[in-house]
């Protein structure tokens, strides 16, 4: 999506959750300080050879999941590529699924993130206002490569092509990027796994999001988005849809 677009969009989410903009330009600039030179290189075109032409399944971390069933894909799907979203890397690597991409905030089980990265994962880090520790902590552990994100303007090292939590900003990176289609697995919007009151009423509401923007995507992408269902079918996604991530 171009950033003029997507920018309104992440307007109305920085106002419903109280982000601070200060908050996310200092963010940003830690995580263009702390990359090495050769990630600080424009990422979409190191993204896109990963991608483009492939089908892209963006795996995400809801309950009970599990990693994608690539047996059960229909000959048609010839050519998947994985990006898992934060902690589906965990679920992916047990399968011995190396994705070739993953989207991460760092606010999951990081070490996954590192291990798959020396096997050849890139993952793109976003920096928002929230995790600027986590930056600092993590980032210098990665030893391979590397690619920015945050929720504002593209720069040269940080891109930005929409997206909220990790899993549609995954699946937005795979649209961006010129995947031939985008199935989504392991996503559900409706459960939380927090039982602090105040916490879960927020993290569905950033899970509402999600299930929009992906909506959005879906209905304006070139590429079909298909919600991959755990019976095996393949059917358009829309909002609403059984199918989430969390920020």
């Amino acid at each position: 999506m171009r950033y003029d677009a997507w920018a309104p969009r992440y307007e109305a989410i920085r106002r419903e959750f109280g982000f601070p903009y200060a908050r996310e330009e200092a963010a940003a600039a830690t995580l263009e300080r702390l990359l090495r030179p050769a990630d600080r290189r424009e990422p979409l075109p190191r993204i896109a050879p990963r991608l483009e032409g492939g089908d892209a399944i963006v795996v995400g971390d809801a309950p009970d999941a599990g990693p994608p069933p690539l047996w059960r894909l229909p000959p048609a799907f010839d050519r998947p590529r994985i990006v898992a979203a934060d902690g589906a890397t965990v679920a992916c690597l047990r399968a011995g699924i190396v994705p070739a991409v993953i989207a991460s905030d760092l606010d999951g089980p990081v070490p996954s993130e590192v291990a798959a990265n020396e096997r050849g994962s890139l993952v793109v880090v976003h920096a928002h206002g929230d995790n600027v520790e986590a930056l600092e902590r993590w980032v210098p552990e990665f030893p391979g490569e590397l690619a920015g994100s945050w929720a504002g303007p593209p720069r040269s090292a940080l891109l930005d092509v929409g997206g909220f939590t990790d899993g549609d900003r995954g699946a937005y990176l795979a649209e961006a990027v010129g995947a031939r289609a985008i199935l989504l697995w392991g996503f559900d919007f409706e459960r939380v796994a927090d039982d602090e009151p105040a916490r879960a009423a927020r993290k569905r509401a950033k899970l509402g999001w999600a299930a929009r923007l992906l909506g959005e995507l879906a209905a304006t992408a070139a590429a079909p988005v298909l919600e991959w269902r755990r019976d095996g079918t393949l059917v358009p996604y829309r909002t609403g849809s059984s199918v989430t991530t969390t920020r």
